[in-house]
């Protein structure tokens, strides 16, 4: 893990939340390890996902450049009394002389109970630090729901199920898969943060979804039928007489199941597409058509 998170992702401290996201997915595309087999790039990519999970939450990048947490998103250990017992108004100060003096000070308070003790530190139970990670998911695996297999640092394989309506930035969290506990201590958990990737046929808004879909010339202006993908499967779809290109349908509750049960609607964009060559019969049909039919699309009445 790079003790710098910005020089794992290529960037400075002054650097914007976008242009930290824009970072990481850049390093995913060239260093991911299913597209590129390098170790080398296998290292890059751990590093700029450690960063990434550390940098993405304003909040918590804001504890790391103040010193409050560390790389890793642990907190750096407060010796406070080392603090008190240093600073320079401490009466006392000279007397204890520095931090091993003061140690064993603290051992003999904390680490025998009393004269009757046994005279060795109490052993302590705690619990294991969680692990974050990141999760790249495809549109349809995060509006379906589905699993996943990930390989954890250990290289033990886990199956992860991924919610029917996740989205981007949602945080999965696999109880006791983070790092070991100390003494009785259960282990931590491991946080998965999910990164959507862009479909280039869909669009998520909200719970809602938009594709769009092309319509003949003909379709356009005789209406009919078509078949239409849905998050389920392909279903028709009534095209009104006279549609114009850009012109949006909705097809109710069939978007992204919310967290309410509810699904949202499926937003259809008509596109009009031209045959791949105009041919005599179409061009001299337009061309009467033009010359009876004559209108002006920009025309306001």
């Amino acid at each position: 893990m790079a003790d710098d998170p910005y020089k794992a992702l290529g960037l400075s401290k002054t650097a914007t939340q976008d242009e930290i996201k824009k970072a990481y997915r850049r390093i995913a595309k060239t260093d991911h390890p299913d597209l590129n087999p390098d170790p080398a790039a296998t290292e890059r990519f751990k590093a700029a996902s450690s960063a990434y999970d550390l940098l993405k939450d304003p909040e918590q990048r804001a504890r790391f450049d103040r010193g409050e947490i560390d790389a890793a998103g642990q907190e750096k250990p407060r010796h406070y009394y080392r603090e008190y017992a240093e600073s320079g108004d401490n009466p006392y100060r000279q007397q204890y002389g520095d931090f091993d003096d003061l140690s064993g000070v603290f051992s003999d308070l904390f680490g025998q109970r009393g004269a009757g003790g046994r005279g060795r530190a109490q052993s302590f139970d705690m619990r294991g630090g969680d692990q974050r990670f990141t999760l790249d998911i495809d549109f349809m695996t995060a509006a379906r729901g589905g699993s996943t297999r990930i390989t954890m640092p250990d290289g033990s394989n886990l199956d992860v199920k991924i919610p029917e309506g996740a989205y981007d930035g949602q945080v999965i969290r696999l109880r006791g898969k983070g790092s070991p506990g100390m003494g009785g201590g259960g282990p931590g958990d491991a946080l998965l943060t999910l990164m959507v990737s862009e479909d280039p046929d869909w669009k998520r808004i909200g719970d809602d979804v938009e594709i769009t879909v092309p319509i003949t010339i003909d379709e356009a202006v005789l209406g009919g039928k078509v078949e239409v993908p849905t998050i389920e499967g392909r279903v028709m779809l009534t095209v009104p007489r006279g549609t114009s290109s850009g012109r949006k349908l909705r097809l109710k509750g069939r978007g992204i199941r919310g967290a309410n049960g509810q699904r949202g609607d499926q937003h259809v964009v008509l596109k009009i597409v031209m045959p791949p060559t105009i041919d005599d019969d179409l061009a001299n049909f337009f061309e009467q058509w033009r010359q009876d039919h004559p209108y002006d699309p920009n025309r306001r009445t």
